[in-house]
């Protein structure tokens, strides 16, 4: 798999199998509705087998949103550490509020929670962070959920 993959065709050709075709609902006036054009990017940075946890690796990603981009609702097997770079990031995990970072603010993933929202807040400006993921190790680091 390359370094460099784009959620949705990309992911499905690796055999991810990504869930895309639900149907849009209803979003209050602050959501800022995904362009099929807008696509996150997701550059692998580095994986690592973590020698002091046998069997578990750490993955670092970088996450780079267009304008108006957004993820499919996934899960990540792992504890996901976010840490946001540029522009700003709306995320939600199941059962939990709906939060907007900016640079310099981070949001934790845990293994059983499902990322229900993960957006740009912008539809005009770019936003990229940096994910840290301790996970299995062979696990895929996104796994479609619904």
């Amino acid at each position: 798999m390359s370094k460099t993959m784009k959620f949705g065709l990309s992911l499905m050709a690796a055999g991810a199998l990504l869930a895309l075709d639900s149907p849009v609902s209803a979003a209050p006036p602050h959501h800022v509705t995904p362009s099929a054009a807008a696509q996150p990017v997701v550059t692998e940075l580095m994986t690592r087998s973590l020698p002091d946890m046998p069997g578990k690796e750490g993955t670092m990603l970088l996450v780079d949103y267009p304008p108006g981009a957004a993820d499919p609702v996934h899960r990540h097997e792992a504890s996901a550490f976010v840490y946001v770079l540029e522009g700003s990031i709306v995320m939600q995990v199941r059962g939990g509020k709906e939060v907007t970072l900016a640079a310099g603010q981070t949001f934790y993933e845990g293994p059983n929670d499902v990322h229900t929202v993960g957006r740009n807040a912008s539809a005009t400006k770019p936003a990229r962070f940096v994910v840290v993921l301790v996970k299995k190790q062979g696990v895929p680091a996104l796994i479609p959920a619904e």
